[in-house]
């Protein structure tokens, strides 16, 4: 037999695509894949481009893009290195020095930087003490900026001469902010800015000193990675290179839950468009049956039938796959435009990677979900054209469709990367769908009995869910995932913002306050009582290092790139406490009491620095305090809310051990606005306590709260878009079957009134019980994600029961409006046709 040329299958497909460009079937598979790539992509743009937003904003707190430190200067070749890749370079030189006014002396520290200085954020000071903040260049030579509480504490004003080692310099100005110091709470003294150029003339940096030199770096992101590649391998022992990502744990965390969030609502939008592909391509095919038998007739091998209903899709979804990833480039300009004014104007483009990956998403989703209807077409025996009721051979469902589902999985992991989220979602989702499909095909037979003593309306309309009950279960089915995934993103989006922002509450702490005395502790309390509405507890701190691990040397035990060599290069803040803090959590071991019978006192350690330096409980650790060594035992371990601005601390030991030595005391508040004064007050009340301003990284962590509440609710666009698409599909799907059935029940005597009442009846049923599904879906679903993704605790929602009633409305509703073709159809057509 003669083989037909590929290019005329082409020809072929292309033209009966044209022509069937109006059937129902392919204008809802059209839209369903334009629906997933438009999400995939359009996320993946926001996310991209969102993180790079983010990067630049955390960049601030170190005052570059990236950033060289060490105790001694950088080499010349490591400077030469960046000059030559056209990066931005700014110098600045750290220590900490005794300060002379004529009214005393104060220990400072000290920042000489030079006039490029910051390269990303702002440098910002005031005329006066507690003025309006200006932005502005710093210093320049022969001038000084300090702090208000240095002014407060040396009597100082503007004009006033201030001595750095041997050099005199003019005050002129009050330093409100600079940028790489923002997120510094355990700095204990004031800070001071000079200009780099009078450093030398200081003659404070000697060789020995105890200095930290910084070259701060700025550019595009190949060229800080070739910078990064360049100069890691020669760096010394005492130098460390740092970008955004190394910085602040509250705006790393905040981040952290807006991704995982929006990643959700993109599964939960690809999962819909991926149904909604299944239920259109099914129809598809069962459409194409004739078509089939009568090519098959006409010379046309399985094979090449098979090619040129496959080159038909394979146009169909090359065509919304470009046009759906130009919808989501376009969509999210759209977003970004919403956001102006919350993120930098200077944000680079996004490449063409997530346009490509959401391409091969809605791809892989019609391969996957066409298979299984695309085969069949293959196999329709040519006397179907005699005989209408002869079907091709099932093939194996179970092999097919399990290759969608994995093929799915797959694109929902790598539009995650979260393994947890992916299974949490897909695997909670194909759960319930087993469990309460199963509980549904039994409701359905047990309506059977209800039949005989129904009005006629719901005779009609139940007997069409009676007359296919595995397609009636499969249709709740794709109902209920529809309310499912809106009702989980419409839970998590309030429960999650709602979290967040009870993290970050407006009466927030927004100072510290360090170097308490213990002498004037109590006298402080109280102060702080009248001023702040709820203070936290003031912590004792001993500043000690981690110098020994089970009589191990802790520096052959740390690799360098371990989180927790950082750790051991400092003092770490040690305190004691008989109370658990409220924003700790004891994740292994138990807090004080009387079953610790170890001869040594017990130590609580932050959970994530244990992983990092292996420790185990039972471990002993010993600590340098000040020349004296102590040593304690590993008896829990704990989660520590970082976020919740409150003193949090690595080790927390058992009182008794500590309290020997002298230690200074450390607490958080909140200071409502316009009470500067009030802190003026409390500064020369207590003129060794140092108080810092953390307002700068509150209004960060709110300024990207804003962002991801706006992000949530434009994302929550494409979730109702695609639950959109999954209706109109399964109403499509039985489309035929109700014209028929509608023509022969009219030709019989059936009114209009009685047939709208079936509809009603039969989709108000579906909705009801796609509604419930919904409802115990969601709670499976939300249960493990609460659990094992977004580490929350979990709770039931009444509120989900109102499901079955809006499923009902919904549904119904959507239902009768759907079908009405099969109500406005000709009889007397439709009975010739069949």
């Amino acid at each position: 037999m003669k083989r037909v040329p590929f290019a005329r299958l082409f020809s072929l497909a292309a033209r009966q695509l044209l022509r069937d460009a109006r059937a129902g079937e392919l204008r809802v598979l059209f839209f369903a894949l334009l629906v997933a790539v438009a999400a995939s992509s359009a996320i993946g743009y926001f996310s991209a481009r969102l993180n790079d937003a983010m990067l630049l904003r955390a960049s601030e707190f170190l005052a570059a893009d990236l950033r060289l430190s060490g105790s001694t200067p950088a080499s010349q070749e490591q400077i030469d290195a960046g000059l030559k890749l056209g990066l931005d370079h700014a110098q600045a030189v750290e220590f900490s020095s005794v300060v002379a006014a004529q009214d005393g002396i104060q220990l400072a520290s000290v920042k000489a930087a030079n006039s490029l200085y910051p390269l990303r954020g702002e440098l910002r000071s005031a005329a006066e003490p507690y003025a309006r903040e200006e932005v502005g260049p710093g210093p320049r030579p022969g001038e000084v900026w300090a702090e208000a509480r240095l002014m407060v504490a040396l009597n100082l004003k503007i004009g006033d001469e201030l001595e750095i080692g041997a050099k005199t310099l003019r005050l002129s100005r009050v330093l409100t902010y600079d940028p790489d110091t923002a997120g510094d709470f355990y700095s204990l003294t004031p800070r001071v800015l000079m200009h780099l150029d009078d450093l030398a003339a200081t003659e404070v940096v000697q060789p020995g000193s105890r200095v930290r030199f910084r070259e701060l770096w700025r550019g595009d992101a190949n060229a800080l990675a070739a910078y990064r590649q360049a100069v890691e391998a020669g760096l010394e022992p005492n130098q460390r290179l740092e970008d955004a990502r190394d910085g602040n744990r509250q705006v790393g965390g905040a981040l952290g839950r807006a991704e995982r969030y929006l990643n959700l609502a993109s599964l939960a939008a690809v999962l819909l468009a991926g149904v909604a592909v299944a239920l259109s391509a099914a129809r598809f095919a069962a459409r194409r049956f004739d078509a089939s038998a009568l090519l098959r007739c006409l010379g046309l091998s399985r094979r090449e039938a098979l090619v040129l209903f496959g080159l038909q899709l394979a146009l169909l979804g090359l065509l919304a796959s470009v046009l759906g990833a130009l919808l989501g480039w376009a969509g999210q300009h759209v977003l970004f435009h919403l956001l102006r004014g919350l993120i930098p104007d200077d944000l680079p483009p996004a490449d063409l990677w997530p346009a490509l990956a959401g391409m091969a998403t809605g791809l892989v989703a019609l391969a996957g979900f066409a298979l299984p209807p695309l085969a069949a077409l293959g196999r329709v025996p040519p006397l179907r054209v005699l005989r209408r009721d002869m079907l091709p051979v099932p093939a194996s469902s179970w092999l097919v469709y399990g290759a969608a589902l994995v093929a799915l999985g797959l694109i929902m992991w790598r539009l995650s990367l979260d393994l947890k989220l992916t299974l949490a979602l897909l695997g909670g989702g194909l759960l319930a769908a087993l469990v309460l499909g199963g509980l549904l095909l039994i409701g359905l037979q047990s309506l059977r009995r209800l039949l005989q003593r129904a009005a006629l309306p719901w005779r009609l309309g139940l007997g069409q869910l009676l007359r296919h009950p595995l397609a009636a279960a499969g249709q709740s089915l794709a109902f209920g995932l529809i309310l499912l995934a809106m009702a989980l993103i419409a839970l998590l989006r309030g429960e999650l913002l709602d979290t967040w922002q009870d993290q970050l509450p407006d009466d927030a702490p927004n100072h510290f306050a360090l170097n308490v005395l213990p002498a004037e502790r109590d006298a402080f309390a109280a102060r702080l009582a009248e001023l702040s509405p709820h203070p936290a507890p003031l912590y004792p701190v001993v500043p000690g290092r981690l110098i020994m691990i089970n009589d191990e040397p802790v520096r052959q035990l740390v690799t360098k790139e371990s989180r927790g060599e950082r750790a051991i290069q400092r003092d770490l803040s040690l305190t004691w406490a008989n109370e658990l803090p409220s924003d700790n959590l004891i994740s292994a071991g138990s807090w004080w009491g009387a079953e610790h019978t170890s001869e040594l006192p017990g130590v609580s350690v932050e959970a994530e620095l244990a992983e990092s330096l292996q420790l185990q409980l039972g471990d002993r650790l010993r600590f340098n305090v000040g020349g004296i060594e102590r040593e304690a035992q590993v008896t829990s371990l704990r989660q520590v809310d970082w976020d919740s601005f409150q003193p949090n601390f690595y080790m927390i030991f058992e009182p008794q051990t500590l309290q020997d030595l002298p230690a200074t005391y450390l607490t958080s508040f909140y200071l409502p606005p316009g009470q500067d004064a009030e802190l003026i007050k409390l500064s020369r009340a207590f003129p060794s306590v140092t108080l810092l301003q953390v307002d700068a990284l509150l209004a960060q962590l709110r300024s990207i709260l804003a962002q991801v509440t706006l992000a949530i609710e434009y994302v929550l666009l494409f979730v109702l878009a695609a639950g959109i698409t999954v209706l109109l599909a399964g109403l499509q799907a039985t489309l035929d079957e109700r014209i028929r059935q509608g023509a022969l029940l009219r030709a019989l005597g059936a009114e209009r009134k009685l047939l709208i009442s079936a509809r009603r009846a039969e989709f108000g049923l579906l909705g009801a019980a796609a509604g419930l599904l919904a409802a115990l879906g969601c709670e499976l679903v939300s249960f493990l994600l609460y659990r094992y993704a977004f580490d929350m605790s979990w709770q039931p929602h009444p509120w989900l029961l109102l499901l079955p009633l809006i499923g009902a409305l919904l549904i119904g509703l959507a239902g009768v409006l759907g079908t009405r073709r099969a109500l406005n159809a000709s009889p007397l057509s439709v009975l010739r046709e069949g």
